[in-house]
């Protein structure tokens, strides 16, 4: 295992200890890291209102892109839970990586079991609404 991998499977089980999920009971780590070499990671926060429920993997693009210009991409994300099969982004998520992603972006799923899914963007979300789109 490569040491980029395990710094961002660490990152997302230790993200996932500080899940507020206490209506879905999923607990959720996500880590990224972008083409400029930094990491950031995130957790899943629920709230009574569905609405403002906010998933792991969107806390970690939030505060990675907080800190970073948009320019920058995500090279590579990480989903950890301690479900029985690893735990792919919701619809909402992966919308908001296409902003982010490149096709060739790897997403790993991975849980407490050691059990891992890869796949490249591309192929987790083929048909993304991109924002070129906005532009025809």
């Amino acid at each position: 295992m490569s040491s980029l991998k395990t710094k961002l499977d660490q990152a997302a089980f230790a993200a996932l200890q500080f899940s507020y999920s206490p209506y879905s009971q999923k607990k959720i780590g996500a880590s990224l890291q972008l083409t400029n070499g930094k990491c950031y990671s995130g957790c899943n926060i629920e709230n009574a209102s569905y609405g403002g429920t906010v998933c792991a993997e969107r806390v970690a693009i939030w505060k990675a892109f907080s800190e970073n210009p948009a320019t920058e991409k995500i090279t590579e994300v990480v989903v950890a839970s301690v479900e029985k099969d690893p735990w792919p982004p919701c619809g909402f998520c992966r919308q908001v990586l296409a902003e982010f992603c490149t096709p060739e972006t790897i997403v790993r799923l991975i849980n407490s079991d050691g059990k891992e899914v890869t796949y490249q963007f591309k192929n987790l979300f083929p048909a993304a609404f991109k924002p070129e789109h906005l532009k025809k």
